[in-house]
């Protein structure tokens, strides 16, 4: 789940399921199994083809407008990215300029590849696709994980800054290394060095034996590696930025994981707080039966499911509920989520922000969707981390311990 199209992915796979939910009606108990079997698969398993459930209409460059067939990403303020023609052509979009007749006209900032022309395509949030647009220093390396070498992009910090501060961006489900992109000025311009790292099974980083999601409960030795990398570059302290399923990871990360003593805070946009009730409400968005979700989630836990489902090993979704286990969180965290989100309730993270108001600043929106905060107001978004990192991560500062934290393998 993330930006850049891969919830509408998990949403048109499920979508799928759904349909044939219908066979319930009728009764037919093989057809419900296929379909509780499919929901399982969809929500463990990497989307490589994301959907184009969008219509360019028109367009025009001379003027620099194109006009997409209106819905929710396409009507939405701010910069967004354009697909098309299967994802071999990209176009950066600007501000609204006309909305009728069931249609929306754009700005069209800037065609990045590809011919432009009517049909299928896709809104993504990304908007950046490659580091060098950002115009800053940069360079690929290599984490070694346990899995093999997983590549990652460092954004050294300003000159002067120093090394001792970094930040780790951990993409979503679905998503890429390009999700931080959009991340790394407002860290770097804090005088942070930025590390935008890849995990299991994202299509950069090593695959693992499944080729499956572990929704957290594996990414995260990926995600120790990258602070165990930082560490070992000079970093004193470390802040941890999940996007959507990246935020359960990076969840995962600081409770199991021996390496946290190095993390200093915690910075989580549209993030999956609680496994179950995101997959509740997923399923409520589709119409599945109540105990088709239930059920799809039990294949997940299961010991026996694997043959099923592909997975190596269950997932413990339970352990993966921060609402219930937020007295084990020490670190101080802000999260950034929209309410009219549309894939991850932001439910999970009212609720965690008032278990632990001690710790927990939520900045909430009300129509940004998931993952777009940045592109729907990037002031705001931006002012939330900058006003969060200066008053929590001061220069110079050494890292902070977790009380408590322990290492669960």
């Amino acid at each position: 789940m993330a930006a850049g199209g891969s919830g509408s992915a998990w949403g048109k796979a499920l979508g799928t399921a759904a349909f044939v939910a219908g066979g319930l009606v009728v009764g037919t108990a093989l057809i419900a199994g296929w379909a509780t079997a499919r929901v399982a698969r969809t929500v463990i398993t990497p989307v490589r083809r994301r959907p184009q459930n969008q219509t360019i209409r028109s367009f025009d460059e001379s003027t620099g407008t194109v006009t997409l067939r209106e819905s929710p990403d396409a009507t939405m303020p701010g910069r967004l990215g354009l697909w098309w023609g299967g994802d071999t052509g990209y176009a950066k979009l600007g501000g609204l300029i006309e909305r009728a007749d069931g249609s929306v006209t754009r700005e069209l900032e800037r065609v990045e590849f590809g011919e432009l022309r009517a049909g299928r395509s896709r809104i993504s949030g990304y908007y950046y696709l490659q580091p060098g647009e950002l115009g800053l220093p940069v360079r690929s390396v290599e984490i070694a994980t346990d899995l093999g070498q997983a590549p990652a992009w460092v954004f050294p910090a300003p000159d002067g800054a120093g090394d001792e501060r970094w930040v780790i961006q951990v993409h979503g489900w679905g998503a890429s290394r390009q999700e931080g992109l959009r991340a790394v000025r407002v860290f770097h311009d804090a005088g942070f060095t930025c590390l935008l790292a890849s995990y299991r099974n994202d299509g950069d980083a090593p695959e693992s034996a499944d080729r499956r999601y572990g929704l957290g409960g594996t990414e995260w030795r990926d995600i120790e590696a990258a602070i165990d990398y930082a560490v070992s570059q000079g970093a004193r302290s470390v802040v941890l930025m999940g996007w959507s399923m990246g935020g359960a990871v990076v969840l995962q990360t600081v409770t199991r994981s021996t390496s946290v003593e190095h993390v200093a805070g915690i910075v989580l946009e549209s993030p999956v707080i609680d496994w179950i009730d995101t997959l509740g409400y997923q399923g409520n968005l589709l119409h599945l039966p109540d105990m088709m979700t239930r059920a799809a989630m039990r294949l997940i836990e299961s010991e026996w499911s694997g043959p099923i489902t592909g997975q190596g090993a269950p997932i413990d979704l339970r352990s993966m509920d921060f609402v219930a286990r937020a007295s084990e969180l020490s670190l101080p965290m802000l999260i950034l989520h929209s309410d009219d989100d549309g894939f991850v309730p932001s439910t999970g993270s009212r609720a965690l922000a008032e278990a632990r108001s001690d710790i927990v600043t939520l900045v909430s929106f009300d129509v940004a969707l998931h993952t777009k905060l940045w592109n729907y107001d990037e002031a705001k978004w931006t002012g939330a981390i900058a006003d969060w990192l200066a008053a929590t991560i001061p220069a110079h500062a050494p890292a902070t311990s977790a009380p408590g934290a322990t290492s669960r393998e």
